[in-house]
C-alpha cells in the first residue's frame, strides 16, 4: 500500500471515529477524492480489521462500531510543527502547512478521552483568530512557503530584496519569522561572525532560491526574546519627540484609535480636563514630517500647542488645504463662487 493511500486511510478512519456517520461524499469531499475511491478505501478499511459499516437509507453512511477508538495516532515532524499554529489556519497555509495541520487536528483529537475530545471542539466552535490588520488588504506573500523551508532545514537563502534605502541580491541565513498584524516578517542574519540578525518584510522579497549550504544558528538564539527587544528598539527610535496637544472629548476616543499604545500612555498622564472636557496631553510622536500627517488625522478635535515648530507645521498645512479649498472649482463647467459642490451620480453599469 502506497504511503499517500496510507495517510488517507488513517485520515478517513480519524474522521469516522472524530464525527461518528459521514456519506460517502461527505467523506470524498473532505479527503478531496472521488466517491469511487472512499468506496474501495471503505473496504479496504473493513479488510484490515477496522469494524466500519455502512447503514442503509436516507439517513445512511458510514460509522465504525460504537466504543471502537483507533490508537493510531502518531505525528509527523511537519505536523507537529504546525500544532503550534492551531489557532491561525491562514497563516499556516500561507507557510505550506494547512493540510499538515488538517491531519495533525485530526490525530490530536483522535487520541483525546472523549470528554476532552468534545471540550476541543467547543473550543474550535467558540473561538477565532483572525491575525490581519483592519482596512487592509492582505499582503501578497508568494514566497513564503520556499522562505519557511530554508528557516526548517537551516539553508542559505539568496534574496532579492527590495528595501527602503538599497535593494539587490544577498545572501541570507534565515533565524525565524513573525506574524505581526498580518504582515510576516523574515529575521535572518548576513552569516558574518557576531552579525545581528535584522529584519526583512517577506512581501518585499522579490526573488527567493535555497542555496544548497547550510548554516549554524546562534548558540542560545530565541527568536521571540529577540522580537520583543528589537520591537521596544524601534519604538524608542521612532518616537524620540514628544507634542503637547489639547484633545476634545471625541479626540481622546481617536488617539487610542489612530496612535495605539502611545495614544493610550498620552491619556494615562494627562491634567485633569478643563470644564468643556478637553483634555492636555503630551504624545510621542516621530519626525515633525510625519508628525504633521499623523494629527490631522484628529482634525478639529485636537490643537497642536507645543513644540512651536510643530505647531507651525500643522498651521502652515492648514492655511494651505484651507486656500485649496477655498478657490472655486474651475473644472466644473457652470460652477460658480460660492455654489456647494454635489458629487456626480455614479455612472450606470
Amino acid at each position: 500500500m502506497g504511503l499517500m493511500r496510507a495517510d488517507r486511510l488513517l485520515s478517513l478512519l480519524l474522521l469516522l471515529q472524530n464525527r461518528g456517520r459521514l456519506t460517502a461524499p461527505e467523506l470524498a469531499a473532505e479527503l478531496e477524492v472521488s466517491v469511487r475511491t472512499v468506496y474501495r478505501d471503505v473496504e479496504a478499511l473493513a479488510a484490515s480489521g477496522v469494524p466500519v459499516y455502512a447503514d442503509r437509507g436516507p439517513a445512511g453512511g458510514y460509522r465504525l462500531l460504537d466504543g471502537y477508538r483507533t490508537r493510531l495516532t502518531g505525528l509527523t515532524d511537519a505536523e507537529a510543527d504546525s500544532l503550534f499554529l492551531a489557532g491561525i489556519p491562514g497563516p499556516a497555509g500561507e507557510l505550506g502547512l494547512g493540510a499538515e495541520l488538517a491531519a495533525a487536528q485530526l490525530k490530536l483529537r483522535a487520541a483525546l478521552p472523549a470528554p476532552l475530545g468534545a471540550r476541543a471542539a467547543r473550543v474550535a466552535e467558540r473561538f477565532h483568530l483572525d491575525a490581519h490588520g483592519w482596512f487592509r488588504e492582505t499582503e501578497s506573500v508568494p514566497r513564503l512557503a520556499t522562505v519557511a523551508q530554508a528557516v526548517w532545514d537551516q539553508r542559505v537563502l539568496i534574496v532579492d530584496y527590495r528595501g527602503w534605502h538599497r535593494s539587490g541580491e544577498r545572501e541570507l541565513c534565515p533565524l525565524g519569522l513573525v506574524l505581526k498584524g498580518g504582515i510576516w516578517y523574515l529575521l535572518a542574519t548576513r552569516g558574518r561572525p557576531d552579525d545581528e540578525p535584522r529584519t526583512y518584510r517577506v512581501s518585499r522579497l522579490d526573488t527567493v532560491r535555497l542555496a544548497e549550504a547550510t548554516f549554524e544558528r546562534p548558540a542560545g538564539f530565541d527568536l521571540g526574546a529577540h522580537w520583543a527587544e528589537s520591537t521596544r528598539r524601534l519604538a524608542e527610535a521612532r518616537f524620540r519627540h514628544r507634542a503637547t496637544l489639547r484633545i476634545s472629548p471625541r479626540g481622546a476616543k481617536l488617539l487610542t484609535m489612530f496612535f495605539g499604545a502611545a495614544g493610550a500612555e498620552a491619556l494615562a498622564g494627562a491634567e485633569p480636563a478643563t470644564p468643556d472636557g478637553w483634555l492636555r496631553v503630551e504624545l510621542p510622536v516621530e519626525t515633525e514630517v510625519i508628525a504633521v500627517g499623523d494629527l490631522l488625522r484628529l482634525g478639529i478635535e485636537a490643537e497642536v500647542l507645543a513644540p512651536a515648530s510643530l505647531r507651525a507645521a500643522v498651521a502652515g498645512t492648514v492655511r494651505e488645504l484651507a486656500h485649496r479649498y477655498a478657490a472655486p472649482d474651475a473644472g466644473r463647467p457652470g460652477a460658480e463662487e460660492g455654489e456647494r459642490a454635489v458629487a456626480p451620480p455614479p455612472p450606470t453599469p
